[in-house]
């Protein structure tokens, strides 16, 4: 089972002394937001199976966990790590939303660069994004002073992408395109980094994007 089941009883042993991080999902049957949340809860934890751990408290059942977390309103979902909580959210929360959530916790990829990342690199001079996404959406907007090498043009402009001046080449795009290109080019021995979560999780942080 993806998703277990934890009471006022167990939670202390599954959760506090978890040695992994934990997504706590405190819901209630009646509440018809957890409904919504549930199954992107049980999808969450199935991607993310021996990375984190994913339990859900029935506040009704259990009582003092609510009251613990001054659970006032449900959803509420916690996300704890050695005993304390790290994030939380009250409401319901789509699947990027609750990976965010999670973000603090996760073990990360040696290359992942994260957009509060980067968008320090680019003021202090030490990176240049690299945008692989096709022509026209890169002429649409994209990351301020991104040059654009699409990813089927990755493999044959690898010079673009060596650290000449001393500014690490960030993959942009899709998320996960990025990342296997991150892998592929490093294995050939070609230094470069991917943006976590991809262009979209940059403009979800608000961060500055330079549009025509």
């Amino acid at each position: 089972m993806a998703v277990q089941s934890v009471t006022d009883a167990t939670f202390e042993a599954e959760v506090l002394r978890s040695e992994l991080p934990v997504l706590v999902d405190l819901y209630a049957d009646w509440c018809q937001p957890c409904k919504q949340v549930s199954p992107i809860v049980e999808q969450v934890a199935k991607e993310l199976a021996g990375k984190i751990k994913v339990v859900k408290v029935d506040v009704d059942s259990s009582p003092m966990v609510a009251q613990t977390f001054r659970a006032q309103s449900i959803p509420m979902l916690l996300v704890i790590a050695e005993g304390r909580v790290v994030q939380h959210h009250v409401g319901a929360l789509d699947k990027p939303g609750i990976l965010r959530l999670l973000e603090p916790v996760m073990p990360r990829a040696a290359a992942e660069v994260r957009p509060e990342e980067l968008a320090l690199w680019l003021t202090q001079g030490k990176a240049l994004p690299v945008d692989i996404r096709d022509a026209a959406s890169y002429a649409r907007y994209r990351i301020p002073s991104a040059i654009h090498v699409p990813a089927s043009e990755l493999a044959s402009r690898v010079e673009e992408l060596q650290p000449f001046d001393g500014r690490i080449r960030v993959l942009y795009g899709r998320s996960e395109e990025a990342k296997e290109w991150s892998e592929k080019l490093q294995t050939d021995g070609v230094q470069v980094g991917f943006l976590a979560g991809g262009f979209l999780h940059w403009e979800a942080d608000g961060l500055e994007v330079e549009r025509g």
